[in-house]
Formats: structure tokens, C-alpha cells, sequence
């Protein structure tokens, strides 16, 4: 062993993980794992460092040829560097192809506004039924594959993408998504009474309707609008609704 300097790499958000990297967290999470078991997996994983030996209080490792003294307390400052993945992620990430299937922007710009509420009603079902084949509807949908078929990786990843839109869309649109910004309350939360399907149907066609403004003939325009140019006007009329309320007397 020597004294020069060991440099470890690890990547330091949700953003910088390559789709091999976001297979393997995701087969962590489908096990089960506790964080910290997640995070030292990531670390030792990605840092390609290698245990050889327990030595005194700490260990001995090895990066490429060169060994050198691990101390429990340097695996614990390490290991704060992936604190990102006790997190949903600030701007969504996803696996970019499963097999041929290539997936839609990550962020759905682009991404036709009735697919959309096809997704949402799918993940609102989920988080009330705990059905996985409703996330590979919603695959489905993402990476436009009506044949796709997902591991458990695969559909870890379709559930923490939509996750982190819902975070994403609530920030931008925090007229219309009142009360989705917080990523440890969509992580979780217990929501005690989940919405029945009866519920989603009605908001879904409520929000059909704000677009449309009652002309049924616009339905079919409005439903092959871009997600993000739908929840802007949605956002902008409940913003002007909020502003009436405010103005009008008590």
C-alpha cells in the first residue's frame, strides 16, 4: 500500500445514471433492500472498488492495481454521495430502449395528452391495486409497444418515472396539481382513500371538458394535444379560477 491519493467516482444524481445503471438500482429496489443495502450496492459498483480483506476497523480495497485502507467512516461519507436515491428524482430519468422499444421523452414533451391520462388513471390504479400489469400498460403507452413485456427493473423504472413527472408536473403547474411537489410525500405517503375508478373517469372527463369548454366536436383535437400544451391552458384556467375566487365577495 502507499500513501498517494485514491480519486472514487460515483455518479452524483438521478440525471447521471446510464440505462445500465438504472437496470441495476432498479433490480435493487425490486429485492426489496433497505437504502443503506441499495446505496452500498451502487457504491461498490459503480466506484469498480474491490473489498480484498478485513483489516483492523476497516478494510482493505482495491481500485484497478492499487490497494489502499477503507475506514468505516469514508464508506459513510461516500456512501452520503448517492443520498439522491432515498429521493424521487427532480427531473424525470427513465430507461431510454427495453429490447426495441424506445422510450418517449423523459419528461413527456411531445407526448399526446389523451396517452397521458391513459397513464395517470393506469397509475392511479396501481398505487390502489398493486396490479403490475398495469404498469406494463402504461409501458405500453411510454415506449409505444403494445407487445412489450418487462422484468421487474422494467417495471420499477415505468412506476419512478412517473413518480418523478407527477413531482416535475406539480412544480409546473402548481395551479392545476395543487399539492404534488413534495417527493418524500409521493415516495411515501399512505394515501388512506385511494380515488375509485368512478373518480378518476370523472376528473378525466372534467379536465376534457375544461379544454373543450362543452364543444364535444373539439374532443378529438383536444386529446391529440401535446400533454404539455393541454396542462399549460388547464394550469392558466385554474389560475384565472383562483383569481375570480379571490376578487369576488365574500
Amino acid at each position: 500500500m502507499t500513501n498517494a491519493k485514491i480519486y472514487i467516482t460515483v455518479p452524483s444524481s438521478w440525471g447521471e445514471l446510464a440505462d445500465g445503471q438504472l437496470y441495476y438500482v432498479y433490480n435493487l429496489f425490486a429485492d426489496n433492500l433497505s437504502l443503506a443495502q441499495i446505496k452500498t450496492y451502487c457504491f461498490f459498483t459503480w466506484s469498480k472498488v474491490k473489498i480484498v480483506c478485513r483489516y483492523g476497523d476497516g478494510f482493505i480495497a482495491k481500485l484497478h492495481k492499487q490497494e489502499f485502507f477503507l475506514s468505516p467512516e469514508v464508506v459513510a461519507s461516500a456512501l452520503r454521495s448517492l443520498d439522491y436515491l432515498d429521493t424521487v428524482p427532480d427531473v424525470p430519468v427513465r430507461i431510454s430502449h427495453i429490447k426495441r422499444a424506445c422510450a418517449a421523452d423523459a419528461q413527456l414533451v411531445g407526448f399526446p395528452f389523451d396517452r397521458y391520462l391513459y397513464c395517470e388513471n393506469l397509475y392511479q390504479g396501481y398505487l390502489q391495486v398493486q396490479d403490475h400489469t398495469l404498469l406494463v400498460q402504461m409501458a405500453q403507452l411510454l415506449y409505444d409497444d403494445d407487445g412489450i413485456k418487462l422484468n421487474q427493473a422494467e417495471k420499477m423504472n415505468v412506476f419512478w418515472w412517473w413518480m418523478a413527472i407527477k413531482q416535475l408536473f406539480g412544480k409546473q403547474w402548481p395551479h392545476f396539481f395543487q399539492g404534488v411537489t413534495n417527493s418524500s410525500n409521493l415516495l411515501h405517503a399512505n394515501t388512506p382513500h385511494p380515488p375509485t375508478a368512478q373518480e378518476l373517469q370523472d376528473a378525466m372527463n372534467a379536465q376534457i371538458r375544461a379544454l373543450t369548454k362543452g364543444d364535444v366536436t373539439k374532443e378529438k383535437e383536444i386529446l391529440a394535444l401535446d400533454t404539455w400544451r393541454a396542462l399549460t391552458e388547464l394550469d392558466a384556467q385554474a389560475r384565472e379560477y383562483e383569481e375570480m375566487q379571490r376578487t369576488m365577495p365574500k
